[in-house]
């Protein structure tokens, strides 16, 4: 069996016992030894193996469950969401927006408040002052499509938003040069309808326009 080295050895085990997982030496969900029966295999004591299951279980890989034991949650290290979102094309970027802001636009048509409504309003006007400049544009229509997420009130999918609205940024930006123009008035023409489904509290039109314009983006693209 394979001994590990004497410097860095709670890193060392952790991962010597991670290339075990990847091996499938236990499944998802199946129950680690006990640290008395793994310390020796290892070739460390139960302090450091102790350790090195700390390590895993921060990475994601195991998980402690008190009074249960050590269970084993991935094979490898989960890929981050940045990682993720950095491989991702503009395709996939329309989509999780749709997935997104279909359901944002219907929920802020049956929620906004009033002040929600005309910060909304706002954030439209502005959007049509900025159609030349492609980096202004796309600042102040993700600013729009963010006023729909902050007016749905609901938290989680304001953090959804924003924690790809670099990537989507990036996306549209990409997606706007290859096009070779932006800021039409049909394309604000379709912001003004989805805001006058929301201002109106029409649920059904608020969502399927919205559901609509970001289809016209993924077609656009084929």
């Amino acid at each position: 069996m394979t001994m590990v080295r004497r410097e860095s050895l709670a890193e060392q085990a952790a991962e010597l016992l991670r290339a075990r997982i990847r091996d499938g030496e236990w499944e998802i969900g199946g129950k680690l030894p006990g640290e008395t029966t793994l310390a020796p295999q290892l070739g460390v004591g139960r302090s450091t193996t102790r350790e090195a299951i700390r390590i895993l279980a921060g990475r994601g890989i195991l998980t402690t469950r008190q009074g249960s034991g050590v269970f084993v949650t991935a094979t490898d290290i989960p890929e981050s969401w940045d990682a993720v979102l950095q491989r991702a094309d503009v395709v996939a970027v329309i989509e999780a927006r749709t997935a997104i802001e279909v359901e944002a636009s219907a929920l802020a048509a049956e929620r906004h408040s009033a002040a929600e409504l005309t910060a909304l309003r706002e954030a439209l006007r502005e959007r049509e002052q900025y159609r030349a400049d492609i980096g202004a544009h796309v600042e102040t229509d993700m600013a729009f499509h963010r006023g729909i997420i902050v007016a749905a009130q609901s938290p989680v999918l304001l953090e959804l938003f924003d924690s790809f609205a670099p990537r989507s940024r990036r996306a549209m930006s990409d997606m706007l040069r290859l096009r070779g123009h932006h800021g039409d008035d049909g394309d604000q023409g379709v912001h003004e309808r989805i805001y006058e489904a929301i201002a109106s509290r029409d649920v059904e039109a608020a969502a399927g326009l919205t559901r609509t314009h970001l289809r016209v983006l993924i077609g656009l693209l084929g």
